[in-house]
C-alpha cells in the first residue's frame, strides 16, 4: 500500500473532495492518479495510524455527503472493502460505519462485498456488530442481524433476541468459537455476567430478567466503569432501570 502524509497536497486533495461528498472531484483525482484508491493516509498526534480512503469515507461521525455514492467510486476505483486500519486497531470501513450508525454507508460496503464477520473492533476483537452494539448503534446493529450477521451471547442479550439467548445458554454452544468457551463449558458464568449487563444496555428486559435469574451478578461493574443500572440510566432504559432497582441494583457509587 502506497502511504501518505496526511498533509501531502494529494491526501488533503482527496481526503476534501471525499469529506465533501464531491464525487466528481473525486473520480477526476481517481482516474488522474491511478492506485489512489489503495492509498493509506497516515496521520500521527491523538488519532495516529494510517486508513484507507474508505475509512475517511466512514470516519467519525459519519453521514456524510454521498457517502455510498463516494464509497462505490472508490471500490470501482480498486478500493479494498476489507481494509484494515493500522495503528492500534485493526478495524475495516464496515467498523466504522457501525460505530457511526451510518447505515447507508454500512448498506453502500456490504454490497461491495464487505465482510460483516471481520474481526478486529475496538470492543473485544470483535465484527462490526460488536463496534455497533457496544457503542449503541441501534440501527446499525439491527442493519448488521437483517445482511446476516451472527451473533454471540452479549449480542443477541443486549439486542433482545431472546430465542437466540436461550438456545445458547440451554442448549450445546454450537456456533460458539473457541475463545468464548471457558473451561469446556458454554456459557460461562461471567459470559451470563457481561450479556445481562449487554441487555441493561439495550433496554431488554426480558433477557435481562432471563439472564439474571440463570446466575448473572447484579451489580458487576462492566465497560466504562458501570454497573448494568449505571448503564441503563446511561442509555435510557427506563423500564429496565426501574426493574433493577426493585431487586437491589446500585450505581458503581453506591458499591462499596
Amino acid at each position: 500500500m502506497t502511504v501518505l502524509d496526511a498533509g501531502d497536497p494529494l491526501a488533503v486533495a482527496v481526503t476534501g473532495a471525499i469529506r465533501c461528498g464531491d464525487v466528481p472531484a473525486l473520480r477526476e483525482l481517481l482516474a488522474a492518479h491511478p492506485g489512489l484508491a489503495g492509498t493509506g493516509i497516515r496521520r500521527t498526534g491523538e488519532a495516529a495510524g494510517t486508513r484507507s480512503l474508505l475509512h475517511v469515507a466512514t470516519d467519525w461521525p459519519g453521514h456524510l455527503p454521498a457517502g455510498p455514492e463516494v464509497i462505490a467510486a472508490l471500490v470501482a476505483a480498486g478500493a479494498d472493502p476489507d481494509a484494515r486500519f493500522v495503528g492500534v486497531h485493526g478495524e475495516t470501513p464496515l467498523h466504522w460505519a457501525a460505530s457511526n450508525d451510518d447505515v447507508a454507508a454500512l448498506d453502500a460496503l456490504v454490497a461491495a462485498g464487505a465482510d460483516i464477520e471481520a474481526t478486529g473492533a475496538v470492543i473485544a476483537g470483535g465484527t462490526p456488530l460488536a463496534d455497533a452494539r457496544g457503542f449503541g448503534q441501534w440501527r446499525a446493529a439491527r442493519r448488521l442481524l437483517e445482511h446476516g450477521a451472527r451473533t454471540t451471547l452479549q449480542d443477541a442479550a443486549t439486542l433482545g433476541l431472546l430465542d437466540r439467548v436461550v438456545a445458547l445458554v440451554e442448549g450445546d454452544g454450537q456456533g460458539a468459537d473457541a475463545a468464548d468457551e471457558r473451561d469446556g463449558r458454554w456459557p460461562a458464568a461471567d459470559d451470563i455476567t457481561s450479556a445481562f449487563w449487554g441487555a441493561c444496555h439495550g433496554g431488554q428486559t426480558a433477557a435481562a430478567r432471563y439472564l439474571l435469574a440463570r446466575g448473572a451478578e447484579l451489580d458487576w461493574v462492566g465497560y466504562d466503569d458501570m454497573t448494568p443500572l449505571d448503564i441503563a440510566v446511561a442509555s435510557g432504559a427506563d423500564e429496565v432501570a426501574e426493574w433493577l432497582r426493585e431487586r437491589g441494583a446500585r450505581t458503581r457509587a453506591q458499591l462499596p
